[in-house]
């Protein structure tokens, strides 16, 4: 992401490391494109955590934090993402194997879900040439790192692994859904250049945690209605 931090020549070598050594350990799937994206804001979270009195936005994500942050502290905090990355693709390694069946399974959940709950929005989507795979396929392989700025990433990721195994599969598509038909309204008024344009391009820059925490209320409900029951699958919104 273009977070400042991110730039800083340390951080770089840290994360290279890092993502060499997963990689050379997971041969099935090696490094993909994207995985890069998930380690960072577990890298933010960890140096924040050394420095609670430092701003996150102003301080850490800028990279001012840097000058504070010893060898000792760095080493500290890539061991402890390359431990938490581990586990956390480790619940969704399909998505990075030949292929990326898990990638294409969420895809395609997004879009049943869709069909279900905004039926007009997913008619529209079809009528002016729309796939879900051309804007969904980053949602699920970047788990929204582009659409949000990344201090929103961290909140969004809290309730993820409150969430426990299908955080970052299950609950993630209900996020996608109800992210997606946020939009609605605006989206239904728009033809194919546009639409396209729109969904490579997010509108979400001055969101707070509050909007983080609506959408998550919102995929909390629709998990409760949909999740594990092919029964409630018939319910369509008007």
């Amino acid at each position: 992401p273009e977070v400042p931090l991110f730039h800083n020549d340390r951080v770089r070598r840290c994360l290279s490391r890092l993502l060499y050594i997963w990689a050379m350990r997971h041969p099935a799937s090696s490094y993909v494109q994207g995985i890069n994206d998930l380690a960072t804001p577990l890298i933010a979270v960890f140096i924040s955590g050394y420095f609670p009195n430092k701003d996150v936005e102003e301080e850490v994500l800028s990279g001012e934090v840097m000058i504070d942050v010893t060898d000792a502290i760095l080493e500290e905090v890539e061991a402890d993402t390359y431990w938490c990355l581990t586990n956390l693709l480790a619940g969704i390694q399909d998505h990075y194997t030949s292929d990326q069946p898990g990638m294409q399974r969420m895809v395609m959940r997004l879009e049943d879900l869709v069909n279900r709950i905004d039926a007009d929005l997913a008619g529209h989507l079809r009528e002016t040439g729309i796939e879900f795979l051309q804007f969904a396929f980053k949602w699920m392989n970047c788990l929204l790192l582009r659409e949000f700025r990344l201090q929103r990433v961290m909140r969004l990721w809290d309730t993820y692994l409150s969430e426990g195994d299908g955080g970052f599969e299950d609950f993630h598509v209900y996020v996608c859904a109800s992210f997606l038909v946020h939009f609605s309204a605006e989206l239904q008024q728009m033809g194919f250049d546009e639409l396209f344009q729109f969904m490579q391009n997010m509108p979400t820059d001055d969101w707070t945690d509050r909007e983080i925490e609506i959408l998550l209320s919102s995929a909390f409900v629709l998990s409760t209605l949909f999740g594990g029951s092919e029964a409630h699958l018939n319910v369509v919104r008007h």
